[in-house]
């Protein structure tokens, strides 16, 4: 599946432009540096969280769809390498 029509990408990064569209009124009607500071700490969980999908969605693609013809053990490592993602 193509990235850009990847339905929970998007929805991902719609969650992180929302929040981040409440950051910036936030600041413009003055509000308190502490909930500035957990809006913002949402907008960058959400654009993590994306960036994990991405980088997995293009390790399914181009890695264990390439892998399919490969030794089992050669599968198993690139299983590893998506796991450790998480960790991103």
């Amino acid at each position: 599946m193509s990235h850009a029509n990847d339905p929970e990408l998007l929805k991902r990064l719609r969650r992180a432009e929302g929040h981040l569209a409440a950051v910036v009124a936030m600041v413009g009607n003055g509000r308190d540096g502490l909930d500035i500071a957990q809006q913002l700490q949402a907008v960058i969980k959400a654009l993590e969280k994306s960036k994990q999908l991405l980088i997995l969605d293009h390790i399914d693609h181009h890695l264990v769809e390439a892998a399919g013809a490969l030794p089992e053990e050669v599968r198993t490592q690139l299983s590893g390498l998506r796991e450790i993602t998480k960790y991103l």
